[in-house]
C-alpha cells in the first residue's frame, strides 16, 4: 500500500517505523529538515519537506493517488486540515492524532465532513490500557480477543511457585481448567513453547483463556493480587485526566501528585473528586509523606521517562502491590528489573499498532484478513485474530493434523460466543473466530498463510 505519513514526532517516527517494517511504500512529509535527514538514514523511506496541510504539499506528494493519509503532527487543527485536504485531493482513507478532548464529541458528529476515516488518541489510549491492568492487578499485560471473550495476559512463574521447573504438559495435566501458554519470555528473550518446555521462575508467560479460568489459574499459581481501592497518579499529563476519570468511575480513591501550581488549578476544577496534591512527585520524601507505602497501586505519569522510572522503581522498594510506568522509549523498557508489580505501557507503541490494525484491515481479502491485532512481549510476538470462512483450508480437520508453518500455535477458537481453548482434537469451521500467535517479524494477511505450503489458491 502506498501511505503518506505527515508529521515525523514522536508518534510519527514510530509508526513510520512499523509500517516500514510491514512493507508498505512510505512517503513522510514535515517541515524540519533536520528530523527528516533522520528518517531517511534510518528508514527505508521517501521524505519531502514542507507543510503537510498545503494543497500543494500534497498534490506534490500524490497524496490522491495514495491508499491512505495519516496526519500525526503536534497540532490537532493540522491534523484535521491535512485529513480535509487529502480526502478533497482523492485520498480515501485518513487518519488523524486528535489529543484534545474538547474535539472529540464534534469530530465524531462532523466525521465525514472532516474527510476522517479514524482518529486515535495516544493519552487515551494509554489510560485505557492501565485502567485495564488495574481492574486485574494480577496480570502484567492483558490483551482482549473475540469482542472481549478470549483473553491473553501475561503472568510471572515465581521462585517457589507451582509451576517453577514444571513442563507445560504436566502443568495442563495438574489443573482442573483449560488454559493454554503460548508464549514465554525469558531474561528478555521470547520463543513459543511447547509442551516440553520446563517453566522457569523468573519466567513471565502468556496466558490464554476465559476470563473464569484465568481468575483461577492465577489463584493456583498463589499470586492472586486484591482488588485495587487506592491509586497514586505522578505526574498531571493528559494522560493522567483521562485515567482519574475511568478509576473515580470504577470507586477508586484517587490521589494524583503535580508539582506546577497552576496545573493544580486546572486539574482541581477538571477533576473534582480526585485529591490533588500540589508536590514534587518525583520526591521520596512527599511521596512516603502522602502514604505511598499504604496505596494500592502507583502509575507513574509524568512526561520524562526518567522520572517515571525512578519513582517506579521507589515504589517497588516500598512494595506497593501495583506499579504502572508510562514510558516512551522502547530502550528504557530493557533496563527494568525483572518485578512482578510492574508493568510498562508505552503509548507510542499503542498508537501505532491502533493504527496498524486499521491497515490490516484495509488489506482484509473478502473477510479473511487480520481482525485483531495485538502486539505482546516487546513487539516481539503478535497475537492475530482471523474468521475462518468456506475457503479456509483443511476445515474440519484436527490441529493435530494440520501442516502449521513453524513457530505458530492456536491459542484459542470462538465458536458461537464459546471460547475454546483448543488441543490436537479440535478443528476450524466456517465462521469460527481464531486466534494465532507468532513472532512479529513473519507477516500473515489471513489464516491460509499460516499452513505450510502455502495459501489456497
Amino acid at each position: 500500500m502506498r501511505i503518506v505519513v505527515i508529521g515525523e514526532g514522536k508518534v510519527g517516527y514510530t509508526l513510520t517505523r512499523e509500517l516500514s517494517r510491514a512493507g508498505h511504500d512510505l512517503l513522510v512529509i514535515d517541515n524540519r529538515k533536520d528530523t527528516l535527514s533522520q528518517t531517511e538514514e534510518r528508514l527505508d523511506v521517501m521524505v519531502m519537506e514542507g507543510n503537510g496541510a498545503s494543497v500543494k504539499v500534497q498534490e506534490m506528494a500524490g497524496v490522491g493517488r495514495s491508499d491512505l493519509m495519516i496526519a500525526v503532527t503536534n497540532a490537532d487543527e493540522t491534523n484535521l486540515l491535512c485529513c480535509m485536504v487529502a480526502r478533497k485531493l482523492g485520498c480515501r482513507h485518513t487518519i488523524a492524532r486528535i489529543r484534545n478532548a474538547a474535539y472529540a464529541e464534534d469530530v465524531y458528529r462532523l466525521q465525514d465532513e472532516l474527510g476522517l476515516s479514524m482518529t486515535v488518541n495516544p493519552e487515551r489510549s494509554a489510560a485505557r490500557e492501565i485502567f485495564g491492568l488495574l481492574q486485574y492487578p494480577s496480570f502484567l499485560k492483558r490483551d482482549t480477543f473475540a469482542k472481549g471473550r478470549a483473553e491473553i495476559v501475561a503472568l510471572p512463574v515465581r521462585e517457589g511457585s507451582p509451576m517453577d521447573g514444571m513442563k507445560l504438559l504436566e502443568l495442563y495435566k495438574s489443573l482442573r481448567v483449560r488454559v493454554l501458554v503460548c508464549a514465554v519470555e525469558r531474561n528478555k528473550e521470547v520463543f513459543i513453547p511447547d509442551g516440553q518446555t520446563v517453566l522457569q521462575a523468573g519466567d513471565h508467560i502468556y496466558v490464554t483463556a476465559p476470563m473464569r479460568a484465568l481468575m483461577q489459574l492465577v489463584k493456583w499459581m498463589g499470586i492472586e493480587t486484591p482488588r485495587i481501592r487506592s491509586a497514586m497518579l505522578v505526574g498531571g499529563s493528559r494522560t493522567a485526566v483521562y485515567l482519574a476519570e475511568m478509576l473515580v468511575e470504577a470507586g477508586i480513591d484517587v490521589k494524583l501528585i503535580e508539582h506546577n501550581a497552576a496545573r493544580c488549578e486546572e486539574l482541581s476544577e477538571e477533576l473534582p473528586k480526585v485529591n490533588i496534591i500540589h508536590s514534587d512527585g518525583t520526591s521520596f520524601t512527599t511521596l512516603a509523606s502522602e502514604g505511598i507505602a499504604e496505596t494500592d497501586a502507583v502509575v507513574t505519569l509524568t512526561d520524562l521517562d526518567e522520572q517515571n522510572l525512578i519513582v517506579s522503581m521507589f515504589a517497588n522498594s516500598q512494595h506497593v502491590p501495583k506499579v504502572v510506568s508510562k514510558i516512551n522509549r522502547e530502550e528504557y523498557c530493557s533496563i527494568l528489573p525483572d518485578n512482578a508489580a510492574e508493568c510498562v505501557v508505552n503509548p507510542l507503541q499503542l498508537t501505532s499498532v491502533n493504527i496498524l490494525r486499521y491497515v490490516r484491515a484495509m488489506q482484509n481479502r473478502q473477510g479473511e484478513g487480520v481482525l485483531t491485532m495485538h502486539r505482546l512481549v516487546n513487539e516481539q510476538v503478535e497475537a492475530l485474530e482471523f474468521r475462518v470462512t468456506e475457503n479456509t483450508r483443511f476445515l474440519g480437520m484436527s490441529l493435530a493434523d494440520m501442516q502449521l508453518k513453524p513457530g505458530i500455535l492456536v491459542s484459542s477458537i470462538t465458536r458461537r460466543n464459546k471460547v475454546i481453548v483448543p488441543s490436537g482434537i479440535d478443528s476450524f469451521m466456517v465462521d469460527d473466530r481464531v486466534v494465532i500467535v507468532t513472532r512479529s517479524d513473519h507477516n500473515f494477511n489471513s489464516l491460509n498463510d499460516i499452513f505450510a505450503g502455502g495459501s489456497k489458491a
